[in-house]
C-alpha cells in the first residue's frame, strides 16, 4: 500500500513533469533543451555523489531501528544525517557553482549551460536537507510526507520554470542581440529559467517537509520516553553506520547514473570530431534528452518509487529473517513493476510517432525512430532499478556496484563503436542506453534469485504481462490507423492525431485490463497492491473476471 503511494504520487510528479516540458520545449526548442540537459545532469551527477543515496540510507537504518523498537537509535540516525546533509550538501553546491564553467564547457562542449548549472547549485544543498526528512518518515513505514512533498514540488517546479523560461528568454535575446548570438544566448537563458523552477520546487517541498516534521516532533519525543531500550548507540557508531551504508548506495547509484553524462560527452566529442555541425549536435541531444528520455522516464516513476517504498519493509523481513517474507516482498515487486512496465514499453513504441506529435508537434522520423529503438529500456530499466533496490536490501549492497562497473564499461565500448564504426548517430546513444539496461537487469536479477532465494514464476511474473501487452499494442495500433484515417477527412492532421491518439490509448487500457485476466497475470492480491485496488477488484468481479 506504501509502495502505491508513492508510485501514485511518481506518476502525477512524472505526468506534471511531462505536461510542463511541451511548453518549456515550445518556448526554448531543442537547442534549449540541450541547454537544459547538460545543466542537468551535471547537477544529477553531484547530486547522486553528495546526497541522492541518503534518503534511500537513512530509511533503512530508520526501519532497522524502529522494528526493534530502538527509538531513540532512530532519531539519533536522523541527527546524524542531518549533520552529514549539512556538509555534503554545502560542498556540492560550492563546487557545482564555481565549477559550472568547466564541467559544461570542457566536459560537454556546452558552455553556455553553465547559466542554467549555476542557478542549480544551491538547490543542492536543499535536496541533501529534504532527503533526510523524507528518508526518516519512509523508515516510520509513512510514505505520505514524500508524496505530497513530491507533488507539491513538482507544481511549484512546473509554475515556476514556464513562467521563468518565458521570462529569461527573453532577456537572453537582448543579451544575445549585443553580443551577436541571438538564437542561443535566448535559448541558454530559458533553459536557466526551467532550472530555476527546479530550485524553487525543491525549497517548497523543503518548508513542507520542515512544517510535517514539526507537526510529528510531540508524538516522536513520546516514542522516545516510551523507548526503554537503554544501551544508546553513539554519534560516533551512528555516523560510521551511515557512512558505510551510504557509500555502497553511493557507489552503486552514481555509477548507475553516470552513464547519462557519459552519452553527452561522448556522443558531442565524436560527432563534432567527425565532422558534424554544433548546432545540428546540439539539436539531436535535445531531442534525445528533452523528448526521448523525458516520456521515457514516466513509466520508470512506477519501478523507482517501487523500490524506495520496498527498502525499509524488506529490510525489517530480512533483519527479523522472515523469508516467506522476504520471497513475497521480491516477487511482489517484481509482478507489480512488470505489469507496468511492459504495456508502457509497447505503447511507447507504437504510438510514438502520434504521441510525439500531441505533445510536441513534433513529426520528425528521428524523434520516432528513437522511442521504436529504445522503447523496450523501460523494461529493463524497470526491473534493474526495482532489482538495485532489492539487493541494497538484503545487506547485498557492493553486488549492484560491480554489476552497474561492469554494464558501464560495456556501455561506453557499444556506445564508441557504435558511432565510430556504424556512424548511428544520435541513435546510438539509445541502442547503448538500451543494451546498459538489459545488462543491468541481467546481472541484478541473477543476483537476486542467488542471494535471496527467491523462485521467480516466470509465466506469470514476466510471459504473462508480455503477451497481454502485445495484444493490447496490436488493437491500439490498428485502433489508431483507422481513427487517424476517418478522422483527417473531417479536421486538420493535428486535430485528428490528437483524438486518435488519446482514444487509441484509452481503449488499450481497457483491452489490456481484460488481457491480464485471460493471459493470468494478475489476481486479487497483486490488483489490491494497485492505487484504487479495491475498486478495481469489485469491477473485475462484476465483469466475472475474478472468481
Amino acid at each position: 500500500m506504501q509502495g502505491s503511494i508513492l508510485a501514485m504520487a511518481s506518476i502525477i510528479s512524472r505526468i506534471v513533469g511531462l505536461l510542463y516540458r511541451v511548453p518549456l520545449t515550445d518556448t526554448i526548442g531543442d537547442t534549449g533543451n540541450d541547454y537544459y540537459a547538460a545543466a542537468y545532469e551535471i547537477y544529477n551527477i553531484i547530486l547522486l555523489i553528495s546526497s541522492y543515496s541518503i534518503p534511500l540510507a537513512v530509511s533503512k537504518l530508520v526501519s532497522a531501528r524502529i522494528a526493534k523498537g530502538h527509538v531513540k537509535d532512530a532519531t539519533r540516525v536522523l541527527h546524524g544525517a542531518l549533520i552529514f546533509a549539512f556538509i555534503s550538501g554545502g560542498l556540492a553546491a560550492g563546487v557545482v557553482y564555481f565549477g559550472a564553467e568547466f564541467f559544461t564547457g570542457v566536459i560537454l562542449k556546452t558552455p553556455l549551460a553553465a547559466i542554467g548549472l549555476k542557478v542549480l547549485a544551491p538547490t543542492l544543498f536543499v535536496v541533501a536537507i529534504l532527503g533526510v526528512l523524507r528518508g526518516f518518515f519512509q523508515g516510520l513505514g509513512t510514505m505520505i510526507p514524500s508524496a505530497i512533498s513530491q507533488i507539491g514540488e513538482q507544481i511549484v517546479n512546473a509554475i515556476v520554470s514556464v513562467v521563468a523560461a518565458k521570462a529569461l528568454f527573453s532577456y537572453g535575446k537582448k543579451v544575445g542581440g549585443v553580443l551577436g548570438d541571438v538564437d542561443d544566448y535566448a535559448a541558454a537563458f530559458g533553459a536557466a529559467g526551467g532550472t530555476l523552477g527546479t530550485s524553487t520546487g525543491a525549497f517548497f517541498a523543503l518548508l513542507f517537509m520542515l512544517f510535517i516534521f514539526y507537526a510529528f516532533s510531540k508524538l516522536l519525543k513520546k516514542m522516545v520516553k516510551r523507548d526503554r531500550h537503554r544501551q544508546s548507540e553513539s554519534y560516533f557508531d551512528i555516523f560510521a553506520i551511515l557512512i558505510m551504508t551510504i557509500i555502497p548506495v553511493l557507489l552503486s547509484t552514481t555509477v548507475y547514473n553516470i552513464s547519462s553524462v557519459l552519452d553527452q560527452g561522448i556522443f558531442k566529442n565524436i560527432a563534432l570530431f567527425q565532422g558534424f555541425d554544433a548546432k545540428q549536435v546540439k539539436v539531436l541531444f535535445g531531442i534525445f534528452a528533452g523528448k526521448y528520455k523525458v516520456l521515457i522516464n514516466v513509466p520508470l516513476a512506477i519501478s523507482s518509487a517501487m523500490a524506495a517504498s520496498i527498502v525499509p519493509s524488506l529490510t525489517a523481513a530480512f533483519n527479523s529473517g522472515d523469508k516467506n517474507l522476504v520471497r513475497n516482498q521480491v516477487n511482489m515487486g517484481n509482478r507489480f513493476v512488470m505489469i507496468v512496465a511492459f504495456p508502457c514499453a509497447i505503447g511507447m513504441m507504437v504510438l510514438a510517432g502520434p504521441i510525439l506529435q500531441l505533445l510536441f508537434n513534433d513529426t520528425s522520423s528521428t524523434a520516432s525512430m528513437m522511442f521504436v529503438i529504445g522503447g523496450c529500456s523501460i523494461v529493463f530499466y524497470s526491473l534493474s532499478t526495482l532489482s538495485n533496490a532489492i539487493l541494497q536490501g538484503i545487506d547485498r549492497m557492493i553486488i549492484p556496484v560491480k554489476n552497474a562497473l561492469i554494464a558501464l564499461v560495456a556501455h561506453v565500448v557499444v556506445l564508441v563503436a557504435l558511432m565510430f564504426i556504424f556512424n548511428l548517430n544520435i541513435y546510438a546513444v539509445v541502442i547503448a542506453n538500451a543494451f546498459y539496461a538489459l545488462l543491468m537487469c541481467f546481472l541484478n536479477q541473477s543476483a537476486v534469485l542467488r542471494y535471496s532465494g527467491v523462485y521467480i514464476d516466470v509465466k506469470r511474473v514476466v510471459l504473462a504481462p508480455f503477451e497481454a501487452a502485445a495484444v493490447m499494442g496490436v488493437v491500439v495500433l490498428l485502433m489508431y490507423k483507422m481513427l487517424d484515417a476517418i478522422l483527417m477527412l473531417a479536421m486538420s492532421v493535428r486535430v485528428a492525431n490528437a483524438i486518435a491518439c488519446l482514444i487509441s490509448i484509452f481503449i488499450g487500457a481497457i483491452v489490456y485490463f481484460f488481457a491480464l485476466f485471460f493471459f493470468r497475470a494478475i489476481d486479487e492480491e497483486t490488483l489490491l497492491k494497485f492505487p484504487g485496488g479495491a475498486r478495481l477488484c469489485n469491477i473485475a468481479y462484476s465483469l466475472h473476471l475474478l472468481r
